[in-house]
């Protein structure tokens, strides 16, 4: 064999190895669903919601049956999540407002997210969907790590249209965004996401990928095509029909991602990750038309309340090569474990500061480690205010805002957390506050303005400063609907 010959099988031959190196890599997909209720899957017992594509994936891995999620809303939850840290560590515990001229409402800058760390250990990486965690150019998806972005940067958005003619409030009706550039969708945008995240997966599957797929479905507004909307016709309740048709057509789009996954010859290295970002609203006293047509059973309470209802969601993993298909696991996992999950599996630097809090849930589903991932889970809301811990007995404390006095359940026998056992094991109640209460240590004060407040606030300088020429253009400061 000549050299050059001999050269050229060893060019070969390395590159092959380089090659399958970055084969092993599974990809990685997060699928995130906005306002799900617990029990609007068919793994989670649904009998009037479809949802086979979810099923599908949940027979292929295990079954979460007690998967939460840092925060009762939106902002905070996907802060903790992309983070891999409880998000009270820098101040992110509330939705921000869409403004993108304000530098400071969004993610703290210093925090590193999975994204960034995934791009250091070689995969591509794209978001699909809802932001909301900052609009302003230093917290765009584009310089947190992202290397593609297609969606929005708000709260939410109308899934029919936009338009620009409408005032911004919390940017519902405006453009899209592709990377750096506006962007539009046509005709149903949850069908518009799972189109696009297809894409994504079909020009990146000779590499290994990352894909945080963020729905804004079934959040409000409820709206949904008509032909969907009939298909679920048997249902009497309006909301829930159409809620349901929602959530429908958000499975078949998750469809067609796993779809893209299979006829590229990706599933079996593939980890899927589906979960929702918060509990389904449900209505109470003090906002009776909350509902949103999900159901939470068996839990108490829904989106907002730090009981079950809030936090506890669906949610399902499935990687062919590596979990037992069919399996459940009964123990607490967390949001953050999601993150610190996927940055394992990945090669990637999880303890490079700030450090990831959550758990690698790995050895846990494999049976190769035995014993529960946390000894406790905590959450705070309103600084403080709100609070509530888990330990991994299934005994919970918490101070919710709508109950507005501490309480504790034994959930194995009480999932409804019906019975308060406070005065019965008062020294257990003063166990694991004092276990919040350290585990608060570390947290800092909220630094963002909820988007409510920071309306007032910028309603109140237009027509303190300029009301005479604010109310010639019909200035309007009362803003309405559910941003969350």
């Amino acid at each position: 064999m000549t050299r050059l010959a001999a050269l050229i099988v060893c060019v070969f031959a390395f590159s092959t190895l380089i090659r399958s190196a970055g084969a092993e890599k599974p990809n990685i997909i997060l699928i995130m669903a906005d306002d799900m209720g617990y029990a609007d899957a068919g793994f989670t017992g649904s009998k009037d919601i479809l949802t086979p594509n979810l099923d599908s994936i949940a027979q292929s891995g295990v079954v979460f049956s007690q998967g939460y999620v840092n925060h009762p809303f939106c902002g905070p939850s996907r802060a903790a999540l992309l983070s891999g840290r409880y998000q009270h560590r820098f101040g992110f515990e509330t939705n921000p407002a869409y403004d993108p001229a304000n530098p400071i409402m969004g993610i703290d800058p210093g925090e590193r997210l999975i994204s960034r760390r995934l791009q250091k250990a070689g995969y591509v990486t794209g978001l699909v969907g809802k932001w909301h965690l900052g609009a302003a150019e230093p917290f765009h998806p584009n310089n947190r790590g992202f290397d593609y972005f297609y969606g929005f940067l708000g709260g939410g958005h109308d899934y029919f249209r936009i338009d620009l003619t409408q005032r911004v409030k919390e940017a519902y009706l405006q453009g899209l965004v592709r990377n750096r550039r506006p962007a539009d969708f046509e005709g149903y945008l949850t069908t518009a996401l799972s189109r696009d995240a297809a894409k994504f997966v079909e020009t990146n599957q000779d590499k290994p990928f990352f894909l945080f797929l963020a729905y804004n479905a079934p959040h409000a507004p409820l709206q949904a095509p008509a032909e969907d909307i009939e298909r679920y016709s048997h249902i009497k309740e309006q909301k829930r029909r159409v809620y349901a048709a929602m959530v429908d057509v958000m499975d078949r789009g998750i469809g067609e991602v796993v779809h893209a996954v299979e006829t590229n010859g990706l599933r079996e290295n593939t980890l899927i990750f589906f979960f929702s970002d918060n509990g389904g609203p449900q209505s109470s006293k003090a906002q009776p038309n909350k509902w949103n047509g999900s159901r939470n059973t068996p839990f108490r309470g829904g989106k907002g309340n730090m009981y079950e209802g809030g936090v506890h969601v669906p949610m399902i993993a499935s990687w062919p090569a590596k979990i037992p298909a069919g399996s459940v696991y009964d123990k607490p996992v967390i949001a953050i474990d999601i993150a610190r999950t996927a940055v394992e599996v990945a090669g990637g630097n999880a303890m490079e500061e700030p450090a990831m809090e959550g758990v690698d849930l790995m050895p846990f589903v494999t049976g190769r480690q035995k014993g529960t991932p946390h000894e406790a889970l905590f959450w705070r809301g309103g600084d403080g205010t709100q609070w509530s811990v888990l330990a991994a007995d299934g005994t919970k404390h918490l101070l919710d805002k709508d109950s507005n006095q501490p309480e504790m359940f034994y959930l194995p026998s009480d999932i409804a957390e019906e019975t308060n056992l406070l005065d019965q094991q008062p020294e257990r109640a003063r166990e694991l506050h004092d276990q919040w209460k350290k585990w608060n240590e570390s947290n800092v004060p909220g630094r963002i303005q909820g988007y409510i407040d920071y309306h007032k606030q910028r309603d109140k300088f237009y027509l303190e400063s300029i009301p005479e020429k604010a109310k010639d253009a019909g200035y309007e400061p009362t803003i309405k609907g559910n941003f969350r």
